[in-house]
């Protein structure tokens, strides 16, 4: 009998370790967040990331610019409290890509901001804080149209801002020479707030 007890009770504690346990009711900035490290996990176990010293603010509005014969609009919003378990303050970005045409050759601005929230929405400041990373989704399926934007501004030139998008390499499984990334890769990206 006292060893059925002893196998009921580690079935339960195994059982209970699996389920996620609830955070606690606390609050971190983005700043704080960015200074750790997400996968060895000593990031503090925190409830809700917010914008704290409204960092994210700078980026907010429409922003243009061009590079290599096309144009770019960008629409940055701040969404507070994003996320089901942990709760971010994030930036979520619409773009507008227009050739020498006049041709339009990518444009979010319909979509919701809950689809854009994993198209083109935002993660957190690099450790140096001078860059806010945005994840983008371009849309070009098969080949790697995603990975991460850096946005920057300097504190010298808050109406100018940089983006240069970083793609993610991941294995491709089909021939994807002459692909372009919706936006350029390795390349800034020089824009004017409006």
């Amino acid at each position: 009998m006292k060893n059925i007890l002893n196998i009921i009770c580690l079935i339960i504690a195994v059982s209970l370790m699996g389920q996620q346990l609830p955070l606690p009711n606390t609050t971190v900035s983005l700043e704080t967040m960015a200074q750790c490290d997400l996968s060895s996990g000593n990031c503090p176990n925190a409830a809700y990331v917010k914008d704290i010293n409204n960092s994210l603010n700078k980026y907010i509005g429409t922003w243009k610019g061009t590079l290599n014969g096309k144009s770019y609009e960008f629409n940055f919003v701040k969404k507070e409290k994003v996320g089901e378990t942990r709760k971010w303050d994030r930036l979520i970005g619409r773009l507008k890509i227009t050739n020498s045409n006049g041709i339009i050759e990518f444009n979010n601005f319909n979509k919701t901001d809950i689809e854009l929230e994993k198209e083109f929405g935002g993660f957190n400041f690099q450790k140096d804080l001078k860059a806010y990373m945005i994840n983008f989704f371009g849309g070009k399926l098969g080949c790697i149209d995603y990975g991460y934007a850096y946005l920057r501004i300097k504190p010298e030139t808050p109406n100018q801002m940089g983006i240069n998008f970083h793609p993610d390499y991941d294995i491709v499984t089909q021939d994807c020479s002459g692909f372009l990334t919706t936006l350029p890769t390795n390349q800034i990206i020089h824009l004017t707030r409006q």
